[in-house]
């Protein structure tokens, strides 16, 4: 199994000598010993054709959805092209474009950042998820989806984001925390960008210290790469 990393954004440059590039973690969060090719949607590169591996991961990125950027339009188009013709898995703005992409809606949300640890409560357990329990992971955005495409349902929820993982019939799943995100770098980056969250930056640093699954969500995603999908029964 080959797994292409769909890599839309990059760590902001004083911290990707010390932990690297989202795909850096996809690839840690996923296991070492695997076979990844690496896509910089950014530049314009995207696959030739969508069977060039098994299945995809969409990273996060400091764009959003609705940015007039020239990459977007067509990742959204290849987005529905491989949808059904390999498993994808989306983080962040993955989440978000993928909402988009199969006819969602996204939009900034009036309740502003989140950033720090979020708590998420399973709706539905999501495909390959041991202990199907709430889980609490880091988030940092603005955007969220705010209307599920046709035929998604929602996985998990809270309050301050209501579609915080989507499911789809056909191997699609998405999650708009960062599983793959350390404590550690989600500290550095809530200390890179202070001047962004302004007074948001202390409370989201203590809420690290707090328990966090991303381990366990790690494996659900590891998981539901290797297993049989949504369609398959638990």
């Amino acid at each position: 199994m080959t797994i292409g990393i769909l890599e839309t954004g990059r760590p902001p440059a004083a911290l990707r000598a010390q932990w690297g590039s989202y795909s850096d973690m996809i690839r840690t969060m996923l296991g070492r010993d695997r076979e990844y090719r690496n896509y910089d949607v950014q530049a314009g590169e995207l696959p030739a054709d969508p069977a060039e591996c098994s299945a995809y991961v969409i990273t996060g990125s400091p764009a959003g959805v609705h940015d007039d950027l020239p990459w977007i339009p067509p990742f959204l188009d290849f987005l529905r092209r491989v949808r059904g013709r390999a498993k994808l898995v989306g983080i962040c703005f993955g989440h978000q474009a993928m909402a988009e992409a199969f006819g969602g809606e996204v939009a900034r949300s009036p309740k502003g950042w989140a950033v720090g640890v979020h708590r998420y409560e399973i709706v539905e357990p999501p495909p390959e998820m041991r202990e199907p329990l709430a889980f609490a992971i880091p988030a940092f955005h603005q955007d969220q989806v705010v209307a599920l495409p046709p035929g998604a349902r929602v996985l998990a929820a809270s309050e301050f984001t209501p579609f915080a993982s989507i499911g789809y019939d056909d191997n699609t799943v998405s999650v708009q925390g960062h599983p793959e995100f350390s404590a550690a770098f989600s500290a550095a980056l809530i200390e890179a960008k202070r001047d962004v969250y302004g007074p948001l930056a202390a409370p989201a640093l203590l809420s690290l210290l707090q328990p966090k699954d991303g381990g366990r969500a790690a494996d659900w995603l590891r998981r539901f790469v290797d297993g049989g999908g949504l369609d398959t029964p638990g």
